[in-house]
């Protein structure tokens, strides 16, 4: 790699230096309004018309000269210390501005060749912005170096300081919007100096840009005094000075000292971190912070119309608009343009100024090159881990109880072990929202804690400095860091409450879109996969009750991008360690994986899950009625471990009660598969479909989510009215766990009468056996309100059917 060797004096800043970083400041301005406003006439080698302006004017003007000024002092920083940063920018808006830094640094053309470095490479770069086949508005995952889009607010400093974690050289610059300030992502970012350790973790750097405005009107913040902006960051542990004026002569050079102070500032912190050996003591220093208040719209028309327009949300979006209706406007915008000296930045042929392209660092320092926004460069494939040292020995089906979870801990810990780094870094984390002996994950705490870096007590468990599971009560936090984490290169997972994944959904929602539009890139290495572990599942809250029931991220997450989402229902300890290992090595994908933490009954041997979860679903022989190449009377399926359970019940109902009817039992673990093969890449052909499910006869299906989103699956399949589905009907309250099924018409009593229904034919002791399920559930709504409890005969119920265990019956698909 070639870099830039760091200069010595890291404060000095000349006057040379100061017109140096002016003129490369104008070039991205003009390249930033150029990109809003023409499409010919780049470099405005002649008068202005309005047949070189685009049609429609699209864009944000009004964040962008901060951004861009930030992007050069810290350029000025990198080319004299010779540090590694990463440039994140919570205004996304601000798109334009980090393009056009880009193309000033060589990256974009080095990237895109279409985008050459010449007057013919300016054109292009301004027609695609926000144009039909170009590129968007925002810092999208197609501008090079950013690891953050920014469309939804809120996630920026979230964002960086995932991907500090275990980055020990890295520094983020995070630039914070005061719009996006307000959000509540965002104001519970701050708490981060609480979990970043100097020992073995970067460092982020925020610069909270307070420019008084958002789209319409003012923001808190902006209108806030210094000195309650400073106390509220002081109080959650930061450094912050802050840095005002409109005045770029004066502004620069104290920017640039407020950045300099901060990466000596930080440069003692790491200093004093690192020249221990063993644990670190937690923190008692503060990270430094900027805060920086310059106008809206800097250097943009000041009044427009008679109307103040600089300094204003007016400058927000497009400055200047309907040109094609007012020509003064026109006017205004070449003058505008012109005003940034163009002829002075870009020789003939348009190229950038020589003095300006050496203001770049070199390589890989260029934070637009950096390889820590392009993450699947820095990563390393995870270490194997034997499974069978985790496996939960299955003698009987259905006769053992284990939390099944608790497995997928167990490889959580060796992925922890096989991963560390001697400074106590490392390239796996688990983020989880205080929940992770709760969500029965804690054998990781055999090696690691959980990291703090405040003050510690004795009576305190598994905390500490050095510790690098990641708890903290904000599902917004938690997974943030983890997509920080993933795409600076390092591996994670994401467990929490399956009810209130809900609060983190249009985030998950946004990082499959990024994924989406990566895979089109070259240039954009794989990474690794999103793993949101979703347990504390709707059917097992029934203790805390209706507020706690909610599948709903399933029904956000299966229309997503086919290429990116996956969803995985694990029906046992055995297969939930077979997913979560499968799943922590893939890239590229969002995997849902949805399995309770509560003892479930186990099925199905290591050997026999791994081919089960390759295969997607499969026909469990042992719990059908007859050969799997048997036509049956009825199909009874079922995907997750309460649905299983329930359906495995029923199935032992039919068995006895009414053997002559012939009822083939299908487990689904992996939900894409019931999608046609055109449809996602996990799905299954019709052939294997009807192969399964049959062309013709009824399917029951027990579903742990809710019911609309298998009819949505197997919409265009044979008939697909045939499928008769159970699951969350949205009926809960605080109950026993059987009440819940019952509630939600899912129990082993409601699906045994849907199979006698909907078979093809009724067979001897149909009546009876319909009968006997109506008693059932008369004496149940009975028991448990004098009992508190469920039936003994329903709580301690097992599967007592024979099934060889290992034997190739079908039971792992």
């Amino acid at each position: 790699m070639t870099t830039t060797a760091p200069e010595t004096d890291t404060r000095r800043y000349t006057a040379e230096e100061l017109e140096l970083d002016l003129r490369w400041w104008a070039a991205a301005n003009y390249l930033t309004v150029g990109q809003i406003y023409l499409r010919d006439n780049a470099l405005l080698r002649e008068p202005l018309r309005l047949e070189h302006t685009k049609p429609r004017l699209l864009g944000h003007w009004g964040t962008s000269p901060g951004l861009s000024m930030v992007y050069a002092l810290v350029n000025r920083l990198i080319r004299r210390t010779g540090s590694d940063w990463l440039y994140v920018t919570g205004p996304g808006h601000g798109g334009p501005a980090l393009v056009a830094a880009a193309w000033l640094e060589g990256t974009y053309s080095e990237i895109y060749p279409h985008i050459a470095a010449d007057h013919d490479g300016v054109r292009d770069l301004f027609r695609q912005f926000s144009a039909p086949g170009g590129i968007p508005s925002h810092v999208s995952v197609q501008t090079p170096g950013s690891i953050h889009e920014g469309g939804e607010l809120g996630y920026a400093l979230v964002h960086a300081a995932g991907a500090a974690f275990d980055h020990p050289d890295l520094t983020v610059a995070c630039v914070v919007g005061d719009g996006e300030a307000e959000t509540g992502p965002l104001s519970a970012s701050w708490r981060l100096p609480t979990f970043l350790n100097p020992r073995r973790d970067g460092a982020v750097l925020p610069i909270l840009h307070l420019n008084g405005y958002k789209i319409a009107g003012p923001t808190v913040l902006g209108r806030a005094q210094d000195e309650d902006v400073e106390a509220y960051l002081r109080s959650q542990g930061w450094d912050p000075v802050t840095v005002s004026g409109d005045d770029p002569a004066v502004v620069f050079p104290a920017l640039f000292e407020a950045l300099t102070a901060a990466h000596e500032q930080i440069g003692a912190l790491r200093a004093a971190a690192r020249a221990g050996e063993g644990p670190s003591e937690p923190v008692r220093h503060r990270w430094p912070a900027i805060i920086l208040r310059t106008p809206k719209g800097w250097t943009g028309p000041d009044v427009v119309d008679g109307v103040q327009v600089q300094g204003t949300n007016r400058s927000h979006q497009v400055p200047l608009s309907g040109l094609a209706d007012n020509p003064e406007h026109l006017r205004l915008l070449e003058q505008w343009m012109r005003s940034y000296r163009p002829d002075d930045l870009f020789d003939a042929e348009g190229r950038l100024d020589p003095e300006l392209r050496a203001l770049a660092p070199e390589g890989r320092l260029r934070m637009s090159a950096t390889p820590y926004a392009n993450g699947g460069l820095l990563r390393t494939p995870l270490p194997p881990v034997d499974l069978a040292t985790h496996e939960v020995p299955v003698d009987s089906r259905g006769a053992t109880w284990v939390e099944n979870t608790l497995p997928s801990g167990g490889l959580m810990r060796d992925l922890y072990a096989a991963t560390a780094r001697p400074d106590g870094g490392g390239t796996f984390r688990l983020f989880s929202p205080d929940e992770t002996a709760s969500n029965r994950l804690q054998s990781v705490f055999d090696v690691t804690d959980r990291c703090f870096m405040g003050p510690l007590l004795p009576t305190d468990d598994h905390l500490g400095p050095d510790g690098r599971v990641m708890e903290v009560l904000s599902e917004h936090l938690c997974q943030g860091w983890l997509e920080g984490y993933l795409l600076s290169g390092r591996h994670g997972v994401f467990a929490t409450y399956e009810a209130f994944a809900m609060v983190s959904a249009s985030m998950a929602v946004q990082h499959a879109k990024w994924l989406q539009h990566a895979k089109d890139l070259p240039w954009r290495a794989d990474v690794s996969s999103l793993n949101v572990l979703l347990t504390s599942t709707c059917w097992r809250n029934d203790h805390n009750g209706f507020s706690h029931q909610g599948p709903g991220l399933i029904d956000c997450l299966i229309p997503l991008a086919p290429d990116v989402m996956r969803v995985w229902f694990p029906p046992d300890a055995n297969t939930a360690l077979s997913v979560t290992d499968h799943c922590l090595r893939s890239t590229n994908h969002v995997n849902l994986i949805v399995v309770d933490k509560q003892k479930h009954l186990q099925y199905l041997s290591l050997e026999e899950a791994h081919r089960h979860c390759a295969a997607g679903a499969g026909v469990w022989e042992w719990a059908s009625t007859g050969p799997a190449d048997e036509q049956p009377d009825i199909v009874l399926a079922c995907a997750g471990d309460v649905p299983t359970q329930e359906a495995l019940a029923a199935a032992e109902l039919l068995l006895e009660h009414v053997p002559d009817l012939r009822v083939r039992f299908v487990n689904v673990v992996d939900l894409m598969a019931l999608l046609p093969e055109n449809d996602h890449p996990h799905g299954f052909s019709d052939t294997q479909f009807d192969d399964l499910f049959t062309r013709d006869k009824h399917v029951v299906f027990a579903f742990h989510g809710y019911p609309r989103a298998v009819h949505q699956l197997v919409h265009g399949r044979s008939n697909p009215g045939r499928f008769h589905v159970r699951g969350f009907n949205e009926q809960g309250t605080t109950t026993t766990p059987f009440d819940m099924v019952v509630l939600n018409g899912m129990s082993r009593y409601h699906l045994a009468k849907e199979v006698l229904r909907r078979a093809d034919r009724r067979p001897d002791g149909w009546d009876h056996l319909t009968q006997l399920c109506d008693d059932r559930l008369a004496e149940h709504k009975i028991w448990i309100r004098e009992h508190l409890a469920d039936m003994p005969d329903i709580a301690d119920w097992t599967w007592t059917r024979p099934g060889d265990v290992g034997a190739t019956d079908g039971a792992g698909g």
